[in-house]
């Protein structure tokens, strides 16, 4: 077992040793009382990354259920990295990926997923396999992504557009799977042909995705001012900005059981508020404000309808604390 404070944001990760970039890959996942749904994900690790040399580092933020005990009994070989708190999603990423620098010469990829991803054989393979392929302009692909399915089998549309205020606009008064099949009024990707070939999207849902070592050291740490949802989207979307492209590989699959935030009020609020942030991150006050009042507009309609969880976000957006640094859930 070892132990790690995860790295500021904005403080570069330990540089790895020199040598090739022929080292294992680093599997990450991030902990938080995850004992129910740890086992099946070490269970179907062995098979997902079939054909690969591969570590499993877990940064655990403090689980009160007895995951840390779990994953020493059933994975005795994972690097363990205990945060000491709950440190949030992006500084447990972080924690784990600065174990895996310690190795000599560094992971020549890393695997970030959550525990409640469940791999198809052949998966990481595959997704590995395609990372550093060249696109046009000068760019390529630094991050790759599987077709995720929910438990019942249904395809889980994980594709998205960046964030726009006509986008916003365009969830807010169509909803969002409708709107989806037209690029200028979602963000997400609904359109079936984009599931189906290897398409380049602005960012995925990062609930698996490989990334390449070229685009982890250029694109440093993740933003851990995002403590849970958006961290994936701001990495992803900082990664497009340094020329590395996020792309789905349609042969790997993974099971995702997901869900948690379109239930409770208290992460479906944390969800829309970083979406704000974000975007106010990388836009003027003017655009910031759009996007903000078209966000606002979707949650309330759908309050108006009775839905609990866009309720409380109506009431977060409305405050004045909305664009303030994000609070932990």
């Amino acid at each position: 077992m070892s132990s790690h404070r995860p790295l500021p944001a904005d403080r570069p990760l330990p540089a790895p040793g020199p040598g090739p970039r022929t080292g294992p890959v680093a599997v990450v996942a991030v902990t938080w009382n995850s004992a129910g749904v740890l086992p099946a994900f070490l269970a179907a690790l062995p098979e997902g990354m079939a054909g690969t040399d591969w570590r499993l580092v877990v940064a655990d933020n403090a689980s009160a259920d007895g995951t840390p005990d779990l994953l020493r009994r059933l994975a005795p070989d994972a690097t363990l990295v205990q945060t000491g708190r709950n440190a949030g999603y992006a500084a447990g990423v972080n924690a784990a990926l600065a174990a895996a620098a310690a190795w000599d010469g560094g992971p020549r990829a890393a695997l970030v997923c959550n525990p409640d991803i469940r791999m198809r054989p052949g998966c990481a393979r595959l997704l590995l396999d395609a990372l550093d392929a060249p696109l046009s302009g000068g760019r390529r692909v630094g991050i790759t992504v599987p077709l995720l399915h929910d438990p019942d089998g249904a395809l889980h549309h994980s594709l998205r557009r960046e964030p726009q205020v006509t986008r916003a606009l365009g969830e807010a008064v169509i909803g969002n799977r409708r709107a989806g099949r037209f690029p200028r009024w979602s963000e997400l990707v609904t359109d079936p042909a984009a599931y189906r070939r290897a398409t380049v999207a602005d960012w995925a849902t990062g609930a698996l995705m490989a990334v390449s070592r070229d685009c982890l050291d250029a694109c440093g740490p993740w933003d851990e001012t995002f403590f849970l949802y958006s961290e994936e989207t701001e990495f992803c979307l900082r990664a497009r900005d340094l020329g590395f492209a996020t792309r789905l590989e349609p042969a790997a699959a993974a099971v995702h059981l997901g869900g948690d935030s379109q239930a409770s009020p208290r992460l479906w609020t944390l969800l829309t508020l970083n979406r704000v942030r974000l975007y106010a991150r990388r836009h003027g006050a003017a655009a910031t404000a759009a996007f903000r009042a078209a966000v606002l507009l979707r949650e309330a309609s759908r309050a108006a309808l009775g839905r609990e969880a866009s309720r409380a976000a109506v009431r977060a957006l409305a405050g004045r604390a909305a664009l303030r640094a994000a609070p932990r859930p």
